[in-house]
């Protein structure tokens, strides 16, 4: 999938892919919620308002409240690609998000999943 396309779906759209596929794996909406708060700094409402909006995937990461920057610390492999090596920020946002949601999926902790700056 090119990049462009990815940035012009709809954050609502991807959102509730991202929430199915965790979901699926026993995982809650709460959960998902966290990760995405984590990674973003948008509040478990803000992020419902932005699933209720027309918001594309790409505005949803460059209007982020707060960047979390130990999402740094996200390594590993998505679609093929390492995650750390994407060099287009919203590009590697996306992905790092993609790839907790994996990590949740999978039944990893919810306290490793959110990484921490060292000495954090």
């Amino acid at each position: 999938m090119r990049e462009e396309k990815i940035f012009q779906m709809e954050f609502g759209k991807v959102y509730d892919l991202l929430l199915n596929k965790a979901v699926k794996k026993g995982r809650t909406k709460a959960e998902v919620d966290q990760v995405i708060s984590w990674l973003t700094g948008y509040r478990p409402e803000d992020i419902e308002t932005c699933r209720a909006s027309p918001l594309c995937y790409k505005d949803f990461f460059l209007s982020a409240p707060q960047p979390n920057p130990a999402r740094r610390l996200i390594t590993g492999v998505v679609c093929g690609v390492r995650v750390e090596a994407i060099e287009h920020p919203v590009l590697r946002d996306i992905r790092c998000l993609d790839k907790l949601i994996d990590e949740l999926a999978k039944g990893r902790p919810i306290e490793k999943i959110l990484r921490k700056q060292p000495g954090g």
